[in-house]
């Protein structure tokens, strides 16, 4: 197990990045290439003022129509997204490891506190695998990408609470968090975790059509 524990934070950890990182500059040249290939007309109307008119709205809990129709999916999608983001960056563990390979440090979150996010973002991934479930319009537009994109977060996240809490071997418990988290960084620029990616892209792209084209709110 320590040899393998080895290989995912050494070997596998440098394939996962530079897969995240190369696999990410390819994706977002070539959708820029297909933008000008098959759209070029849309890139001049991009608008500094009226994308980030949208993206300020999208960003508010109450700022939309689409959140204030789902007040509670709407909490749901924000705490998810602070828990994905803030977790693994500011995780002590996570930091150690950055220091012992790279000599580079920053403040990190109290482990209690990194470990209740945890748990809640956990639970945020069951209630949106319960929406995509019992929800008749939201399984109807479910398809299996959708399912492997919530179950990758969803089990790096749950390997690591139960490493944490030692329930079953945390050896292998560790190594199973390594793992999905490596697997979830070389599937950002090739699935739909690649939002994460164009997310903000694509909301300045609607808000400066519908702002500065249809003269009317996207939000």
């Amino acid at each position: 197990m320590n040899t393998l524990y080895a290989f995912v934070v050494g070997p596998l950890a440098w394939i996962a990045w530079g897969v995240f990182i190369f696999g990410s500059l390819y994706k977002m040249v070539s959708m820029y290439q297909l933008a000008k290939k098959k759209d070029a007309s849309s890139l001049h109307y991009m608008s500094f003022k009226y994308g980030m008119r949208s993206i300020l709205h999208w960003l508010n809990p109450v700022g939309t129509l689409g959140w204030q129709s789902s007040p509670y999916t709407a909490m749901v999608t924000f705490v998810f997204h602070i828990c994905l983001v803030i977790v693994p960056l500011f995780l002590l563990g996570h930091v150690v490891l950055w220091d012992q390979f790279f000599g580079i440090t920053w403040p990190t979150l109290p482990d209690t506190v990194a470990d209740i996010m945890s748990i809640v973002f956990v639970a945020c991934c069951i209630y949106f695998g319960l929406r995509r479930f019992l929800q008749p319009d939201v399984r109807f537009l479910t398809t299996g990408k959708d399912w492997v994109a919530l179950a990758i977060p969803s089990l790096t996240f749950l390997f690591g609470v139960l490493a944490y809490h030692q329930i079953g071997n945390d050896k292998v418990m560790l190594v199973l968090h390594i793992l999905c988290g490596e697997i979830m960084l070389i599937s950002i620029p090739f699935s739909r975790l690649s939002h994460m990616l164009f997310g903000f892209f694509t909301r300045a792209y609607m808000g400066s059509e519908f702002g500065g084209v249809r003269r009317t709110k996207d939000w």
